[in-house]
């Protein structure tokens, strides 16, 4: 008679292999965020001696559109030091980001198929693009636009126009990452229709609910008057738009995916 113990050495329980590769797999996603954080804080280390800088690049659209007089204001004990950590921080975490998405692309792309990483990799680099695109937009365009529409709906109230740089901070972070997911319409467009989810046809059939949704979209977003609304709204339509044209002539041309393509490692 064989001893168990011996079956038991000969046997290993196929639960402890899989433990122990999750347990690799927890490791790696520590060390990927480890040096994820490593690069932000090491961007925002190199630009701290200029955060007031920074921060006054942050705000001159709006004390370029103040009227005489206008100013901004602190009304927290602490914010005119904390105000510029924070841009600081977020303009590190923004220059530091190809640095993320790296790490995040390492971590997922030895469960992925061949056909994906090759569409991954691509739309990885785009999206963070478009971002900045949608960024540069608010920053260039629609804050000078705003803030002068603004400066002049409060002229004939005879207020002086001052602002909190908290407030100001929380305008400008949300504009940004409004017209910053704004230009991400166009690659959200290409992935519904390469995953099959829609349909270029289909596309132009909904055009018209798309064209109301942009506008009550920036009707939430923007300030209450009609200029700014079309600022986010329009380019909302022009970016599916031309969505629709780039899934027509980039999915049009690409292969079926067989199925039983293998993940590579």
């Amino acid at each position: 008679m064989s001893d168990p113990k011996q079956n038991q050495d000969h046997n290993p329980d196929p639960g402890d292999d899989s433990q122990e590769t999750f347990i690799s797999h927890l490791v790696e996603l520590r060390d990927r965020i480890i040096r994820a954080g490593i690069a932000v804080i090491v961007v925002f280390v190199a630009l701290v001696y200029w955060a007031p800088d920074i921060f006054r690049l942050l705000a001159r659209p709006l004390m370029q559109n103040l009227p005489s007089g206008g100013k901004m204001i602190v009304t927290d004990v602490t914010g005119s030091f904390f105000v510029p950590m924070k841009v600081t921080m977020l303009v590190a975490f923004v220059i530091a980001l190809p640095i993320v998405l790296y790490q995040i692309w390492a971590f997922v792309a030895p469960g992925l198929y061949q056909h994906e990483k090759r569409l991954i990799a691509p739309l990885i680099g785009s999206s963070y693009s478009l971002f900045l695109c949608g960024m540069a937009f608010a920053y260039f365009v629609v804050f000078p636009t705003i803030f002068r529409v603004m400066a002049h709906y409060n002229a004939p109230l005879g207020a002086e126009m001052s602002t909190d740089i908290d407030n100001y901070l929380s305008f400008v972070l949300t504009m940004f990452l409004a017209f910053g997911v704004t230009f991400e319409v166009p690659i959200v467009v290409v992935l519904l229709v390469r995953m099959g989810l829609l349909t270029v046809k289909k596309l132009r059939e909904i055009r018209p609910y798309v064209i109301v949704g942009a506008f009550v979209v920036s009707a939430v977003v923007t300030p209450p008057d009609v200029f700014s609304q079309l600022i986010l709204a329009v380019p909302l339509i022009v970016l599916y738009e031309a969505g629709i044209i780039a899934a027509r002539l980039l999915v049009g041309k690409t292969p079926p995916v067989a199925d039983g393509e293998n993940a590579t490692s």
